[in-house]
């Protein structure tokens, strides 16, 4: 995909939730669509060769001169902007995250062994990371999970026991830098939880497709995953954590497409989710506490550019999160530092990088060490000024210990000194 049409998209992605666009697709005119869009700042040019068709005929649309009529271009429209098939009036689009469908499972059951293996490989990821346990949660899944799918006297819940395995596999291929892999493994978990008819796994797995879209760099594809996943809460017991994890992840994407209004009503709603009472607990959904959201709430701030109140939330993450959550307290504290660099300043940069070299350098984390790589890149720039020139030195001899220790799962990307 060009990047013309991608920021189209993340432009639709923004409006999705906007009463104006949803009754202009609900009249299907397309007229007034295109003329929404080019009031937003979108060129004809742009929208044109994204829908495929010439200037001329937008034009003609644009001035109520036509209209669309054939079902075949409304899907091309549907498809190329990324507009969901039900806001036309058509069939859902293949791109678009598919539907679950309730066999009102109860949320709470589970099988006791397969708790305690999700319960061990959590525990070990938090601290090592997920670069070496990748290939243990694939035995796992292949020899002790596989066969009783296929067993007649399986009943639902191993069905979403292999979904949250399905949906861990893909977040340590994350980590591992495989994020074509963790598309698939996520891909997968989705529809073994709608086979499981668990809603709330559902709605999990769904707020992590649409992390992994944000780290891809499709946000308008983190938008639908996010609000997917939000239709799959509404329809099951309340669960305030998935809650405020999901409008967290829809603020970061509507954050990345600079729709900066929404966002912060998104934000807004994740931190009243949170403080709000739950109905039920789950024992498949990933964890999401004070930290997880004061991190992603840095994240989006950042995209915002509010870089200041970023920094309140940067900082908060860093002081909430255990010591033993070595991948996350990395990861917050990289997001501290590059923080202090978007606002330019130099010296919070070296006092609280420092902080990041004693980072157990045998933490499997491809991903801390691609964003450490980032951050140091980002820094090259400024090595005229000695405390960055010498903080460069500390860092990039550790990043040969880091990079020596995980020689075995890194990808071609790399940390270390720029040429």
């Amino acid at each position: 995909m060009g990047h013309e049409q991608r920021d189209l998209r993340n432009a639709i992605a923004g409006l999705l939730g906007d009463s104006r666009f949803q009754g202009v697709c609900a009249k299907r005119d397309m007229g007034a669509l295109f003329r929404l869009l080019n009031y937003r700042g979108l060129s004809t040019r742009r929208i044109a060769a994204a829908v495929g068709i010439t200037q001329g005929r937008l034009y003609d649309y644009m001035n109520d001169k036509s209209r669309v009529e054939k079902l075949a271009i409304f899907e091309q429209i549907s498809d190329a902007l990324f507009i969901p098939g039900h806001m036309l009036g058509l069939a859902r689009r293949s791109w678009e995250p598919q539907a679950v469908e309730s066999t009102h499972v109860p949320v709470a059951t589970a099988d006791g062994n397969d708790l305690a293996a999700i319960d061990a490989f959590r525990s070990a990821d938090k601290q090592t990371g997920g670069g070496r346990l990748y290939a243990a949660v694939l035995r796992h899944m292949n020899e002790e999970v596989a066969r009783r799918l296929v067993d007649a006297s399986s009943g639902p819940q191993v069905f979403a026991a292999a979904a949250a395995l399905s949906e861990m596999a893909g977040w340590m291929a994350h980590d591992s830098g495989r994020d074509g892999r963790a598309q698939q493994h996520f891909v997968r978990a989705l529809a073994l939880a709608r086979t499981s008819g668990d809603l709330p796994l559902a709605a999990n797995i769904a707020a992590s497709s649409s992390h992994l879209a944000l780290q891809t760099g499709e946000a308008s594809q983190a938008t639908h995953w996010a609000r997917a996943g939000l239709q799959f809460v509404d329809q099951g017991p309340r669960i305030s954590s998935l809650t405020a994890r999901l409008h967290s992840m829809h603020a970061r994407a509507l954050a990345a497409t600079d729709h900066s209004l929404t966002a912060s009503r998104e934000l807004d709603r994740a931190h009243e989710a949170l403080g709000s009472p739950t109905e039920a607990t789950h024992p498949w959904i990933s964890p999401f506490d004070e930290a997880s959201l004061a991190s992603e709430s840095a994240l989006a701030c950042r995209d915002m550019k509010r870089y200041k109140e970023a920094l309140v939330h940067a900082q908060q993450a860093v002081a909430l999160r255990e010591s033993a959550r070595a991948r996350s307290l990395a990861l917050s504290h990289i997001n501290l530092v590059e923080l202090h660099f978007h606002r330019a300043d130099l010296d919070a940069v070296v006092h609280f990088g420092v902080g990041l070299l004693p980072t157990n350098p045998s933490l499997g984390s491809v991903r801390v060490v691609n964003q450490l790589a980032d951050l140091r890149r980002m820094l090259d720039s400024h090595r005229g000024y000695r405390p960055v020139r010498d903080f460069l030195a500390q860092f990039d001899a550790s990043a040969k210990t880091r990079l020596l220790l995980l020689a075995d799962i890194m990808t071609p990307r790399s940390e270390g000194t720029s040429p």
